[in-house]
């Protein structure tokens, strides 16, 4: 059976030079859902669900550049911003650090976002330590990301972008891949809404994961860095041109985050690079942790 060590990597990104030297424990605690480390330095803090912080990270601050995006792949899920530029109301499954939710906060001021983490341990830690305070058309939701899902299609509540970007301490959890979960999200966004999710651009699940996604949205762009993000829409696919011209106008904003918008263009990809007959993952056949580690 194969170690998860080369997949965590993935998962929670390789962190740039800032962070790769050895840090203090700021913190540790065993939540319901898992172990809760923070370590840090004077340059640079990360959350962990692992006690070896230098294998993979779930979020990191650059403390001297608090804004500047570190991890690739926070920057690739602004990409859906290059399909849809002003969503009014996005939903953010999976807290982490609080990168994503706090840098929508400060490019779209006008937005309802909407954050669920099941961890309330999470919260916290993003709050005492990452200093992520909801703004004022902020709202966080101790929840359980599928279950906020079901509730919410049992009100009026849709949402223009939604973004999927739970893990925990090995991979996404079981229930938030199936066709049946992210055929309720595809329900939850408007006409035309878009989803990123954020992936793994290498796995034992990738060809099942990318066939659930195509079963259930169609065709989708891949950006594809140490992690993949999946650019989805409720409706026809905004294609390349209009990606480029959303790149421009997005520019300036971006830049004060660390990269420049039109950096992504060249990543956006619809080819289909898994098998196509892979089974699609159900309910009933969402075998997660056994695809990722077994060889």
């Amino acid at each position: 059976m194969k170690r998860l060590g080369p997949i965590l990597v993935c998962a929670a990104c390789l962190l740039p030079a800032l962070a790769q030297a050895e840090q203090a424990l700021l913190h540790s605690e065993r939540s319901l859902y898992r172990q809760v480390f923070v370590y840090g330095d004077a340059d640079s803090r990360c959350l962990c669900f692992t006690r070896d912080c230098r294998v993979g990270r779930q979020s990191c601050v650059d403390l001297r550049h608090p804004d500047k995006l570190v991890f690739e792949y926070t920057q690739m899920m602004l990409g859906s911003l290059q399909l849809e530029p002003e969503p009014h109301s996005v939903l953010n499954i999976g807290l982490g650090g609080g990168t994503l939710p706090r840098t929508l906060g400060h490019l779209l001021p006008n937005a309802q976002i909407d954050v669920v983490e099941i961890d309330p341990a999470v919260v916290s830690v993003a709050r005492d330590y990452f200093g992520y305070v909801p703004g004022a058309h902020q709202r966080v939701f101790e929840e359980d990301g599928r279950a906020y899902v079901r509730r919410m299609l049992r009100t009026l509540q849709r949402y223009q972008l939604i973004m999927l970007d739970a893990y925990d301490q090995q991979y996404i959890p079981e229930h938030m891949l199936t066709r049946e979960f992210l055929s309720q999200v595809r329900t939850l966004l408007t006409p035309n809404g878009i989803l990123a999710a954020n992936t793994f651009s290498s796995s034992h699940l990738y060809q099942n994961e990318s066939q659930t996604y195509r079963a259930v949205f169609g065709a989708f762009y891949n950006l594809k860095s140490a992690n993949r993000v999946i650019l989805a829409s409720n409706g026809p696919l905004p294609g390349l041109d209009q990606v480029r011209r959303n790149a421009a106008a997005l520019d300036a904003s971006f830049r004060p985050l660390g990269f420049r918008a039109e950096s992504l263009v060249s990543k956006f990809s619809t080819a289909v690079d898994w098998d196509t007959n892979a089974r699609v993952l159900t309910d009933q056949y969402s075998p997660a942790n056994l695809l990722n580690g077994a060889d």
